[in-house]
């Protein structure tokens, strides 16, 4: 069984920045090939944000977080982190970690995080 544990988040002003990180344990390259984070906002749908592959480490983003959010794992520690940069109010939400397979909708993913809360303020 997969078990993700995120944290990283908090309160930070608009252009800030921000590490989540998200440690996997009991997982192998037959449980899960690629880790993602996704983010929920109050009220809206579960939207993908970014996701990089254990093998080869390929990775894929969000449109709006291209240039600002960057995706990096450690195979050793089984960690993947997302560094958050120019930070602005719309990324506002809690942001989950996941695991499962290349793919950019919630139903890639198999195994989720409990989440953690990222508040950016104006």
């Amino acid at each position: 069984q997969v078990q993700l544990v995120e944290s990283g988040g908090g309160l930070v002003q608009a252009g800030g920045s921000l590490r989540l990180s998200c440690v996997a344990s009991g997982r192998s390259s037959s449980t899960d090939a690629a880790a993602g984070w996704f983010r929920q906002a109050a009220g809206k749908d579960r939207e993908f944000v970014a996701l990089i592959t254990w093998t080869g480490g390929i990775t894929r983003y969000r449109g709006s977080v291209k240039d600002r959010f960057t995706i990096s794992r450690n195979n050793a520690k089984n960690t993947v982190y997302l560094q958050m940069n120019s930070l602005k109010p719309e990324d506002t939400a809690v942001y989950y970690c996941a695991a499962g397979r290349y793919g950019s909708a919630t139903s890639d993913f198999g195994y989720w995080g409990q989440g953690t809360q990222v508040t950016v303020s104006s």
